[in-house]
């Protein structure tokens, strides 16, 4: 209820970006490099479906029905190696989340083995599809990754720019990756410091860890529960005039 509140309050106090129809653009980015074999990569695309099925998901999806979330996902590898799982859905209830991950469980990996990484490539593939999207509150990319870039521009030579008002989160994938060159916590650690350090941006931005692929969809539901709850309302709504008092 204190979600649906706030959000309806921003919608009153910030009228002209139509808040009451968006409180929220998502684009799920997945990594589906040379280091993502066939199983591995079942594993990402079943958690994913799994996850948009948890209860809790569910909830934060669909807590404010008259600002409803709009949904993308994509895989992606190489600089121009991006492909488009699931373009732009409002999310209007239980049964399109359903759709989606149905349609996730019938999706197969795109034939080749690209052992390239373009971390910023995928960001800014992202960002480009997050930017079409006018009137919501918040727009948020989650780029999914079990290792750093190897090739293409260097995720911290990405400019505010680049990116404006995205807020990017990661989902990093280890230490049991193949991507790693031992299978131990020192590496997890390490490549979250990477995504924490390159990857991240906006206020609030986060990284999640999956202790290997396995663990995807089980780090897939903290992201997206986590992903899904409204900032701090200060950071929404624009200065107010002397007097006005919120709710």
């Amino acid at each position: 209820m204190r979600l649906r509140a706030l959000v309806l309050v921003c919608a009153a106090l910030w009228p002209g970006l139509g808040l009451a129809e968006c409180r929220q653009a998502l684009a799920l980015g997945m990594d589906v490099s040379g280091s993502v074999d066939a199983d591995e990569y079942r594993l990402q695309t079943d958690g994913l479906a799994a996850a948009l099925l948890a209860p809790e998901v569910q909830e934060a999806f669909l807590a404010v029905p008259e600002a409803s979330v709009r949904l993308m996902i994509y895989e992606w590898s190489g600089v121009r190696d991006q492909r488009v799982l699931l373009d732009w859905t409002e999310i209007d209830g239980a049964a399109r989340l359903a759709e989606v991950a149905a349609r996730l469980r019938a999706t197969q990996k795109a034939r080749g083995d690209d052992p390239t990484t373009a971390i910023s490539a995928a960001i800014l593939f992202g960002v480009a599809a997050l930017n079409r999207q006018a009137g919501c509150l918040r727009r948020t990319l989650d780029i999914s990754g079990d290792g750093p870039a190897n090739i293409g521009l260097h995720p911290r030579d990405l400019t505010e720019g680049d990116l404006g008002d995205v807020t990017v989160n990661g989902l990093v994938i280890g230490p049991e990756s193949r991507s790693n060159t031992s299978k131990n916590l020192h590496n997890v650690k390490s490549l979250e410091g990477y995504f924490r350090a390159f990857v991240l941006h906006g206020p609030g931005a986060f990284a999640e860890t999956a202790r290997d692929h396995a663990d995807f969809a089980a780090a897939m539901r903290r992201k997206l529960v986590r992903e899904l709850q409204l900032p701090n309302l200060s950071r929404l709504v624009p200065p107010q005039p002397a007097g006005l008092r919120l709710p």
